[in-house]
């Protein structure tokens, strides 16, 4: 049988101790490979890794190694493009990415994209893009993101707004409250005190999956949830933001609940909703993540973890998911085991079941 007929098209094959597989990873290029097994190319005299980007070498050519030090002990050198010897690649860059974090977090005034770069030891354009890749923020983003974080652990501590500001390392009132609403969804007062003055207008409508209870503030919609009990959404709104003024929606924002109550109905129709999410800067990533998951499609918690740059974050990326305020607009029903069983849904795994099912047929 003809070896390439064989290959698996399983992009997620983990196992790379079949030929086919080890062959298939070269073609593909794939970072996860490093590590696993190298290569040789027996016209060039060079050994690389699965991900090396040189040009790609007939399957006849090519030998198998499980480490460098067999590869050189059968007369291959290493080759000085993919560098096999060194750490793999995308361990080298998740490092240079780690360095770049901790740069933003502990800088008085973010770095520029510039000054990152050097850290980093790349390109300003080649940064940036490797950098979104691995944290699904810019580095601006990021540092907004940080920054937003910051200031959520300080208001609540500080009697005034202003040493909250410095405690949070911001050295002007100006530069903070210049983006205090992109932060914090509210006046840094309010937020200190429970959503203090702030209005939310709210609705609660009927769906085949039960009770169904938008949200919003004059930024976007803050909150979505599902269940059987509509006082129970309410009551459990007014938890969230105890001393924001809850105002039942009118004619124009039932028209919004109507709209999320279609997609749940009919998911083909899309949901595209200004929001307004309030979290972590790790759970915003993966609130973003997860929003890029298609309709119609899962993903594993330990996929998300990956895409975000956070490999060994399963666990977390879990949580985050349960913390998700925003039903269906942030799609955590799509993340599943990663057996493609369903898990735990913060609004019934019978909702989960069905709002999967629904995505699939359509």
């Amino acid at each position: 049988m003809n070896l390439l007929s064989t290959i698996s098209k399983d992009r997620k094959e983990t196992d790379y101790s079949s030929v086919a597989v080890r062959w298939n990873a070269i073609v593909r290029r794939d970072h996860n490979a490093d590590g696993k097994f190298y290569y040789s190319v027996k016209t060039t005299g060079v050994y690389c890794r699965p991900s090396c980007a040189a040009r790609l070498p007939r399957l006849e050519n090519v030998d198998f190694y499980e480490s460098c030090e067999a590869a050189e002990r059968a007369g291959f050198r290493a080759c000085k493009r993919c560098k096999p010897k060194g750490l793999p690649l995308a361990e080298e860059r998740a490092i240079k990415i780690a360095a770049a974090c901790r740069a933003i977090e502990n800088a008085e005034e973010p770095p520029n994209l510039d000054q990152l770069a050097k850290i980093a030891g790349m390109s300003r354009y080649h940064f940036h893009r490797i950098f979104k890749a691995a944290t699904g923020l810019t580095p601006k983003a990021f540092a907004v993101a940080h920054r937003s974080d910051r200031i959520r652990e300080e208001l609540p501590k500080w009697n005034t707004v202003t040493e909250a500001i410095y405690g949070a390392g911001f050295n002007s009132n100006g530069r903070f409250y210049a983006k205090s609403a992109e932060m914090l969804g509210m006046k840094p007062a309010s937020f200190r005190d429970g959503g203090n003055g702030v209005m939310i207008l709210f609705a609660v409508g009927e769906s085949s999956l039960g009770s169904i209870l938008v949200a919003s503030t004059e930024k976007g919609v803050c909150a979505i949830s599902l269940g059987n009990n509509p006082d129970a959404l309410v009551k459990d709104l007014q938890d969230r933001f105890p001393k924001a003024r809850l105002v039942g929606g009118d004619r124009e924002f039932e028209r919004l609940v109507s709209k999320v109550i279609g997609f749940v109905e009919a998911p083909n129709v899309g949901l595209d909703l200004p929001l307004d999410v309030r979290g972590t800067a790790f759970q915003r990533r993966v609130w973003q993540a997860l929003r890029e998951i298609p309709a119609g499609s899962t993903a594993s918690y330990s996929e998300i973890a990956e895409r975000i740059g956070a490999p060994k974050a399963a666990r977390a990326v879990a949580q985050a998911c349960a913390s998700n305020p925003i039903a269906v607009a942030i799609p955590c029903h799509r993340v599943v085991r990663i057996d493609g069983s369903l898990s735990g849904y913060r609004w019934g795994v019978d909702r989960k079941r069905a709002l999967l099912e629904r995505e699939s047929a359509a």
